[in-house]
């Protein structure tokens, strides 16, 4: 007669529980895979798939009983290092989406707004045009498969166990959230200098022309402006994106290793 064992038992639960927590936390909380226009069946088969195929890879865990009083910390510790690795990467659409955001206030595009159903909120168009961009440009250097491969060797260099991730590591990714403001003007700086000419033409105009229906003036040439400098500096987008996810990977990898400190796009 077939049989089951209590220690057989906690043994796949220990092999499958504790590495699909870590999956399925970093898949929620990247923006491509965390998606809202996935179902969550998908999400769940796919992280289910993935903990299927890096289970073999792992190293030895450690024999700690899952309904014990270390059990649940160890799973919580799962999660908060999926989720940090998962928010690595979410920083960089964040950044994309605030560039666009502050480009297209400068513009005269900021009531150009529709509802986002994976925000559940109000985006404006241009936010929404560069956080296209940067999905296509994720996609287009495997960015998907870097991050899969990332979290495949977070099983090694932060092995499932009692330890979480250290003080160094929260500290590295605080202040990778700091560098928001910095990448997202810094892609939104060509834009923003061309319309701070214009502006300052448009203001010695008014003076020299008081006549002149600055209203009916300045917003079809602030917003043809914006649109020429946008469709002349969207090549360069492409280095400095790049650029920005090796970053977001390394630090991934920081988070489990915290060896790699924050410096920033130049």
């Amino acid at each position: 007669m077939f049989s089951i064992t209590t220690e057989q038992l906690n043994g796949w639960l220990i092999i499958l529980i504790w590495p699909l927590a870590r999956i399925l936390a970093l898949m929620t909380a990247t923006p491509l895979l965390g998606s809202s226009s996935i179902p969550i069946q998908v999400k769940l088969g796919l992280a289910v798939l993935l903990t299927i195929l890096i289970a073999p890879l792992l190293p030895p865990l450690p024999q700690i009983d899952p309904g014990s009083g270390v059990g649940p910390i160890v799973l919580l510790q799962q999660i908060i290092i999926g989720l940090a690795m998962g928010f690595s990467i979410r920083i960089v659409f964040t950044a994309v989406e605030m560039a666009g955001e502050i480009t297209g206030l400068q513009m005269g595009l900021g009531f150009a707004t529709f509802f986002d159903p994976q925000q559940s909120g109000q985006v404006q168009l241009v936010g929404r045009f560069y956080g296209l961009l940067a999905t296509l440009l994720f996609l287009a250097i495997d960015g998907h498969l870097q991050v899969i491969a990332v979290l495949a060797q977070s099983f090694t260099i932060l092995p499932i166990g009692a330890d979480g991730m250290n003080v160094t590591s929260f500290t590295t990714l605080v202040n990778w959230g700091a560098e928001i403001f910095t990448l997202g003007l810094h892609l939104a700086l060509p834009v923003l200098a061309a319309l701070l000419i214009t502006n300052l033409a448009l203001g010695i105009l008014t003076r020299a022309a008081p006549q002149l229906n600055i209203f009916a003036v300045g917003f079809p040439l602030t917003l043809g402006i914006g649109l020429l400098v946008m469709s002349w500096a969207l090549p360069y987008f492409t280095p400095v994106l790049t650029q920005m996810f090796q970053e977001s990977f390394s630090i991934m990898r920081s988070l489990a290793g915290g060896s790699v400190n924050v410096t920033g796009i130049p």
